[in-house]
């Protein structure tokens, strides 16, 4: 499969899908709190994109999964299948969300805290989030994926905390999953350029402890081996000729949705 460079119509229908992702995020907010389950929160936000926004939660029935969305608590890396585990003051938890609308992908997702977090808990979060930022305000047409996967990894193994390497972003358009693997770690100058038109994932997963992880049982839900907590955040991005256009903004996001390279 080769990178798919966007057409103005393309373009147009990613922002729908993106701001419909992000929309999800933000309406799910006021339930993540303890005593709620991961399947509660997935039967919301279910209701929401099927009923309220008339679009499709692309994680159902995708190669199997599932759920509408994927709920990654605590020590759990990504892939977390909604269950009827209760959420519990101090947990940390990823929500991942993405929506087909028209044919075309959203794919977002953040941290949210269950109550007080602890101390460690919040800084993880913090620095993730931090990573995802660095890596974005580095996108522009011409940039090496290998000169943004060297910032995250940096601004990572700084704070003694390590990047997952088996799971990345990527593309995505009218697929889920396209052309290029954006990984989170790499070398400067190595790997795609890339162009303006092409929208991307990038999406860290970082942990506490060490990198390593394993798959459950289930075929999905990916932990860390040495059960430390994990934290990730993603946006869906646009690249443009001097940086990029940030399509799953949040109303609490700290970046602008249009960004130059090096602000």
């Amino acid at each position: 499969m080769s990178i798919v460079i966007k057409t103005p119509e393309e373009i147009e229908k990613m922002r729908v899908a993106g701001r419909l992702a992000a929309d999800v995020l933000e309406m799910i907010e006021p339930h993540v709190q303890a005593g709620v389950t991961t399947d509660q929160l997935n039967q919301i936000c279910h209701d929401y994109i099927v009923n309220e926004q008339q679009a499709i939660p692309a994680p159902l029935n995708y190669h199997g999964f599932p759920k509408s969305i994927c709920t990654s608590v605590n020590h759990v890396i990504c892939h977390g299948i909604p269950a009827d585990k209760k959420l519990k003051e101090g947990d940390i938890i990823n929500i991942d969300i993405t929506v087909i609308k028209d044919g075309y992908h959203g794919d977002t997702s953040k941290m949210f805290m269950v109550g007080k977090p602890g101390i460690m808990a919040e800084r993880l979060c913090r620095v993730t989030q931090e990573c995802l930022e660095l890596g974005i305000k580095m996108v522009k047409h011409g940039v090496h994926l290998g000169d943004i996967g060297a910032a995250i990894q940096q601004h990572a193994e700084a704070h003694n905390y390590s990047v997952v390497r088996e799971y990345c972003g990527h593309g995505i358009g009218a697929e889920f999953h396209e052309e290029p693997q954006v990984l989170h770690y790499g070398k400067p100058g190595t790997g795609e350029v890339l162009q303006a038109g092409m929208c991307l994932t990038i999406e860290p997963m970082i942990n506490a402890g060490k990198r390593q992880s394993k798959m459950l049982g289930d075929g999905w839900t990916v932990v860390t081996k040495d059960r430390s907590l994990s934290a990730q955040y993603e946006h869906t991005l646009l690249v443009t000729e001097d940086g990029c256009e940030v399509l799953t903004l949040r109303k609490d996001d700290r970046l602008p949705r249009v960004i130059k390279a090096g602000s």
